[in-house]
């Protein structure tokens, strides 16, 4: 089903997903002229929103980071490890953004975060990425004026979440050794977008056929400038890294 993609230069033009979601409104407009300017309108809508968030985060003098990955890569587990680590340093907010249910919001209840929950189902399936809006009315959900981090984990989806700005100041992203070596030349879009890369669940390799090397040669075929992180969250091996960057990152030294 043909789909939309924008372009770095803000440029729009319909394309073919390779998997299928839903896009919920979206995917009741036609083709031609007409539905790119609806298109572009979209975006522009989603641009303007996201630049009132960053400017609430940044009058609370708060970081933000859009945390993204595809579904079962380890993403909640991370995060989970890293309020365990961090919130006792920083003041942390989560926007927890799933299609449905709280179970991920709540795994990381508890772990010294202010969560807010943003389900994304809308009655059609929901939507595959959180957009500027869905952020802004998450943000309803926390105290800003106590903050230094927010972190916004977005749905599970390796396309749609790297073309919507929501507002944050980084990018980062969960990428498992169980997904195959390959995942960055198929979406090059999301792993091109991102500042860092987690290389998660590598203490797996033992037991799988993946030359951990090849990952990263392969990130950086598309993103020679991330910084990527080997690391298992289940494990701790290589987190004390993420920490630090995420350290550095809440003061504004990541820059």
């Amino acid at each position: 089903m043909g789909r939309f993609h924008r372009h770095d230069d803000g440029t729009v033009h319909d394309h073919d997903h390779d998997h299928d979601h839903d896009h919920g409104d979206h995917s009741g407009y036609g083709t031609g002229p007409e539905r790119i300017e609806v298109l572009e309108a979209i975006f522009a809508e989603n641009d303007t929103r996201a630049d009132i968030n960053r400017a609430a985060f940044e009058s609370n003098g708060i970081r933000a980071l859009n945390l993204m990955s595809s579904p079962g890569s380890g993403k909640t587990t991370v995060l989970a490890a890293t309020l365990d680590e961090i919130a006792g340093d920083l003041a942390v907010g989560v926007i927890e953004g799933d299609i449905a249910t709280d179970l991920d919001a709540a795994k990381l209840g508890g772990r010294g975060a202010q969560i807010s929950l943003l389900n994304t189902n809308n009655g059609f399936g929901g939507e595959c990425h959180l957009d500027a809006p869905m952020v802004n009315r998450a943000l309803q959900g926390l105290d800003l004026r106590a903050l230094d981090l927010v972190i916004i984990e977005n749905v599970g989806n390796l396309v749609c979440p790297a073309e919507f700005d929501v507002g944050e100041h980084a990018k980062a992203m969960v990428y498992s050794v169980t997904e195959g070596e390959d995942k960055p030349l198929k979406y090059p879009v999301m792993f091109r977008s991102v500042d860092v890369v987690l290389l998660n669940k590598i203490d797996l390799v033992p037991h799988l056929d993946v030359d951990v090397e090849t990952y990263v040669a392969r990130v950086r075929d598309v993103n020679p400038a991330a910084t990527i992180l080997p690391v298992s969250a289940r494990t701790g091996e290589g987190m004390a890294d993420w920490f630090d960057w995420l350290r550095k990152f809440a003061s504004g030294a990541a820059d």
